[in-house]
Parts: C-alpha cells; sequence; structure tokens
C-alpha cells in the first residue's frame, strides 16, 4: 500500500488524503519518497527546476536518484509542495535481492507540461540515461533535458513538431557532441519525421496516460535495446 498523509489547503481549508507516487529503480524495487507528517504542505507560488526534484536512495540496493517532487493540486487551484523526510522508504532492506529484469515503464498522467516534462525524464531514466537535468541551452520551443551524453526536448505544444524544431534539436546536440532525442505530445510534421529518420532521432510521443510511443526506427531500436 502507497504511503499516505492528510494534508489540508492553506488557501481554501479543504482536507486531502495523499498517496506517494512509487517509481521504479533501477534495480526494480519500487521506490517512493518518504513523506513528512510533521510538516505543513507549502503552495507552489513560482517554478524552480531544481526545486522541482529530490533525491531519494533505495533501501533495496543504496542507489541515489532524483525523482520528481510529491505535489498535490487542490480543486481550489492551488498547488501543493509536500514534505519529505531525509530517510530510506520504508519496506525494503538494503540487503534484499534486486528483481532481475527492468520492470515495465510506469508513467504519470499528464495534464499539464510540467507532467510531460517529468514522463519524459522518468521514461529517460528508465531506459537508463543518468544525469537528468534542465539543459542549459533552451529550445526555440518547450523544454530541454540533458543527461549524460544526451540531449532531449520535451515539446508540450498542441500542434505537431516541425522540420525546424527536429534540426534544431539535431544541431545543438551535435555542437555538444551528443546523442538527442524529441518528445511531443501531439505528433510531427511529416517532413519532420522524414529528416529524423535520415538523421537517426529518436522520435517519441507522449499520451495523455504518460506513455512514450516510439514513432519511427530510431526510437522503437531504443526503446527495444532497454526493455
Amino acid at each position: 500500500m502507497p504511503e499516505t498523509v492528510p494534508v489540508r489547503c492553506p488557501a481554501c481549508r479543504r482536507e486531502h488524503v495523499y498517496a506517494a507516487p512509487s517509481y521504479p529503480c533501477a534495480c526494480g524495487a519500487p521506490l517512493a519518497p518518504p513523506l513528512d507528517r510533521r510538516a505543513a504542505p507549502v503552495p507552489v507560488a513560482h517554478r524552480v527546476w531544481d526545486e522541482d526534484w529530490i533525491t531519494v536512495r533505495c533501501a533495496s540496493c543504496g542507489r541515489r536518484d532524483q525523482w520528481p517532487r510529491p505535489e498535490l493540486g487542490c480543486p481550489c487551484g492551488t498547488v501543493l509542495r509536500i514534505a519529505v523526510t531525509n530517510t530510506p522508504p520504508q519496506g525494503t532492506t538494503r540487503d534484499a535481492h534486486p528483481a532481475p529484469a527492468r520492470p515495465p515503464f510506469e508513467p504519470v498522467a499528464i495534464r499539464t507540461a510540467r507532467d510531460a516534462v517529468t514522463d519524459a525524464a522518468l521514461y529517460l531514466r528508465w531506459l537508463g540515461c543518468e544525469d537528468i537535468r534542465r539543459a542549459d541551452q533552451r529550445p526555440p520551443s518547450g523544454i530541454g533535458l540533458a543527461a549524460r551524453g544526451l540531449l532531449a526536448q520535451v515539446d508540450p505544444a498542441a500542434r505537431p513538431a516541425s522540420l525546424r524544431d527536429v534540426e534544431c534539436l539535431w544541431l545543438t546536440a551535435m555542437t555538444d557532441s551528443a546523442a538527442c532525442a524529441y518528445f511531443s505530445l501531439t505528433g510531427y510534421a511529416d517532413d519532420a519525421r522524414a529528416c529524423a529518420d535520415a538523421l537517426g532521432i529518436p522520435l517519441f510521443v507522449l499520451d495523455l496516460t504518460g506513455a512514450a510511443r516510439p514513432v519511427n526506427g530510431p526510437a522503437e531500436e531504443l526503446h527495444a535495446a532497454r526493455a
């Protein structure tokens, strides 16, 4: 059962019960951020990338990774940041045997642009990418993510990604001597897909469940190599 804590919205005083999300660690063990029952939730006024992620240690294998900071959206419109502790999650021990196979990717539902970025980052981590962070250079559209040896673009726009979008990502990745991948919520223009196929750029479409669907050959190869 996921850990739950009572949460009261400081804006409208509504009472909620928040359940901590669970994500698969690279070792296969379920991992959830440890919630702090004593600390009050904090309304989110401004987004800062570094504050949207926390470091959580897996009690099964000891690995430390960054995961989305727990948040709750109140019906009044207030977004609440749920406090966490610095202790490892309960229910597993460091001596436990890790799962022998990679677990399936577990997305989070997409309701906002931030959710799309979170899902893309989680998917990249599931693929085995390390040191995922906000890219230093902002792309012409969407949000850039950087990992070790990889540059990714997440495009939550309500239009298909264009040829220029794909070309700009490729040129930026070439400058950094990195591979690249593109995530879109609404697909790709025909010439953008043709360009990506020619350059070997993996293209993914994020559906509203958060699942990342490969839509060209390079993306299918990347997914199959890690599945």
